[in-house]
Formats: C-alpha cells, sequence, structure tokens
C-alpha cells in the first residue's frame, strides 16, 4: 500500500487528526523550505549559521576530540537539507583531521543529489556517503559503520518530537556511539513568544505554501482530493510549555476521498484543525536535563549573544 496514503489513514484515526512534518518534504517542499530559511521571521537559520560563522573553529575542535589522531571520522548529519551550515563544519574539521567521510541523510532524493553536486563544487576532496532514509533507517546504519563518528542534528529538528519522544530519540541516537564519539544538537531556546510564533507565520505567506504542500503530496501521490483553497494555515505558539504547533484547518464541512485507500473517505468538519508539526522550545536546564534522561552528558555549548539558540556537543556517559 502507498505509504502516505497510510500515513494519512492513521493520522486521520486520531483526535485531533495528524499529519507528520516529516512529508514535507518533497522536491517542492524543500525548495519552500529553503525560502523559508531565508525570509526576515524566520531567525533560526541564520542563528545557527552565525554560531557556525563565529564559533566553527571551536565546534569542529569539540567534535573531533573523541578520535584517534588518523583515525577516519564519520560525520553523519540527520536531515541534511541543502548542507548550508554544514559546509563551515566540514571546512572546520577538514583542517582539523586526516580523514573525513560526510555522510548526509535525508528523507528528500532529491535534495541529497543537489546537496553532493554542490560539495563536488565546493569541497571536492571530501568524500560522501549519502543516504535517502528516514531516521530509523539511518540510525540502523550508523550502528554498523566501525569508524568513530560526529553526529549532527541541527536546526532544532529535536523540537519536532513529542516531549517523551525527544528522549526516546535521543536514546537510540546514543546507542550505537562510543564514549569518545560526538553528538551535536541543535536547540531552538524560549524567547519573545511573538518573534517565535511570527518565524512560523510569515507575512509573504510561503510557511503557508509548506503547509499547504503537503495536501498537495498526498493530491498527487496518493489520490486524495484535498480542495486547497478550503483550507488554512494556522500557527500557535505556548510559553508555558514551549510548544509551537502548526495546523491546517478546514474553512468548511468536506468530504476527502483518497483513491490510494480503495476511495475511502474521510468526513472533516467545518473549522476542524489537522495538526501537521510541533517545533518545542527549550531552556538550557530543559537540555541538560534531557541529555541525562537519554543517557549521555553535555560536553560544551554554543550560543549566540543573544541566545536564542543553542548549539549542544554531548558524549555518551562512560
Amino acid at each position: 500500500m502507498n505509504h502516505l496514503a497510510e500515513h494519512l489513514a492513521a493520522g486521520f484515526a486520531q483526535v485531533p487528526k495528524t499529519l507528520s512534518s516529516k512529508y514535507f518534504y518533497d522536491a517542492a517542499g524543500s525548495r519552500l523550505f529553503q525560502q523559508i530559511m531565508g525570509l526576515p521571521e524566520y531567525y533560526p537559520t541564520r542563528t545557527e549559521l552565525a554560531i557556525f560563522r563565529a564559533q566553527g573553529a571551536a565546534i569542529g575542535r569539540a567534535l573531533a576530540a573523541g578520535a584517534a589522531a588518523g583515525q577516519p571520522l564519520d560525520v553523519v548529519e540527520l536531515g541534511a537539507g541543502d548542507g548550508l551550515k554544514t559546509k563551515l563544519l566540514l571546512r572546520e574539521l577538514l583542517g582539523q583531521t586526516l580523514s573525513i567521510i560526510y555522510v548526509p541523510v535525508d528523507i528528500s532524493a532529491s535534495a541529497l543529489e543537489e546537496l553532493v553536486a554542490s560539495l563536488r563544487q565546493e569541497l571536492p576532496a571530501l568524500p560522501t556517503a549519502p543516504l535517502a532514509a528516514e531516521y530509523g533507517a539511518a540510525l540502523t546504519a550508523l550502528a554498523e559503520r566501525p569508524e568513530a563518528k560526529a553526529v549532527l542534528f541541527l536546526g532544532s529538528n529535536i523540537g519536532n518530537f513529542a516531549p517523551a519522544e525527544q528522549a526516546e530519540f535521543l536514546r537510540a541516537l546514543a546507542r550505537p556511539l562510543t564514549p569518545a564519539d560526538r553528538l551535536l544538537v541543535g536547540f531552538d531556546l524560549r524567547k519573545d513568544p511573538r518573534r517565535i510564533r511570527a518565524a512560523y507565520d510569515d507575512a509573504q505567506g510561503v510557511t503557508a505554501e509548506f503547509n499547504f504542500n503537503l495536501l498537495r503530496r498526498l493530491n498527487a501521490e496518493a489520490g486524495a482530493n484535498f480542495d486547497l483553497a478550503q483550507w488554512q494555515h494556522f500557527p500557535d505558539y505556548d510559553p508555558s510549555t514551549g510548544a509551537m504547533r502548526s495546523w491546517l484547518v478546514s474553512r468548511r464541512a468536506q468530504t476527502v476521498q483518497v483513491a490510494a485507500l480503495a476511495g475511502q473517505t474521510f468526513e472533516i468538519a467545518a473549522w476542524e484543525a489537522i495538526q501537521t508539526e510541533s517545533s518545542y522550545k527549550f531552556t538550557l536546564p530543559q537540555i541538560t536535563e534531557l541529555a541525562a534522561t537519554a543517557g549521555l552528558r553535555v560536553v560544551e555549548v554554543f550560543q549566540d549573544e543573544a541566545g536564542d539558540f543553542a548549539d549542544v556537543v554531548l558524549a555518551v556517559e562512560g
């Protein structure tokens, strides 16, 4: 059965209905997200990029610290995207260790192809081993590689998991690592709630188009008949929990048919909301507690001057 259609059926059986943000990223979705990263309201990308530019050498040393001299180092990035920020770190690491293999992982094969092509131009001496896979498959592949590892999970993607899932994911990520390996995780920190909400509701409407792209994919790949004109994008931030959520809200009562599910139909009430994304924001004490719960310790924290974002180097206990 069509995996996207299966996901729709499972998500629409929940209350409230849900669709996973991981399905945003087909070729069109990846292009839209690249536009989002350049929007004035969307601070996370440029803030993390500023951290890498100002502190990239120190981050590179922290990531390579556990690798023996001359030992190959796998730089594994989950959710690699266009690699904009990572290229800064790769340049630093190339200057600090003799042998690096970059393993970009992304659910979008087209995004990986574009990334590898750009690396051939910008860092032609860098060996790459791209992997088009979901995180679960990537973690399995990671466990099978014997090299020392620096694993990157940037952009506050950890915030896309629910709180209980965050520790579970980090625990799974830590399982194939040795005490000498390093994990670099980006965390979006709590700040003015209005700034956070605006980052997911830009004035140009690009984020809304990114959300709508999920319905376009379901129409194209699962044979659904979502009428995009009958939906609206709605983001909301709860400063008491740090939860930033995005929804697709139905403007009217409607029936959606899905060809890939043998024509199965789904009834949607007027103003019913489908949750499509969560993006949790963190405090530094939360990060330390989360790491400990997952069997990790904080090695070093790198922040921007305003304290909007933190890139945290972690290692397994032991």
